[in-house]
């Protein structure tokens, strides 16, 4: 079953509750004939950075965010730095946008990252 794209007004209520997490928005291209005119559709990501106490408090932390996307299956984009770990989420095969599944996985991560000493 398809997961379908959230609402703003659901997409707004949602975000309320996860603090520290904003959406970002980027450009997608949609398929050949968009990438050749040099256009494409608008595409949001929930997105979250942490900074931890260190490098390796910081790759612990991806490794448990990576048992729960294996869990969810959906996954983000996860960057690691020395003690920081940023996320970003959507949905790509509801096109880009942001459903259920992009906030549970903000949940779960959120939930996670006390445990870990991030901020």
């Amino acid at each position: 079953m398809p997961l379908e794209p959230l609402s703003q007004k659901e997409i707004e209520d949602r975000l309320a509750e996860l603090p520290g997490w904003s959406l970002a928005s980027g450009h997608a291209e949609a398929g050949a004939a968009a990438a050749s005119a040099g256009s494409g559709a608008a595409e949001v990501k929930l997105t979250r950075a942490y900074r931890l106490p260190s490098h390796f408090a910081a790759t612990a932390f991806v490794v448990h965010v990576s048992q729960v996307q294996e869990e969810l299956g959906h996954h983000a984009e996860v960057t690691l730095g020395y003690n920081t770990v940023a996320l970003a989420v959507n949905t790509h095969s509801a096109g880009g946008a942001l459903t259920d599944l992009d906030f549970e996985l903000a949940r779960r991560v959120e939930a996670l990252a006390t445990g870990h000493g991030a901020e």
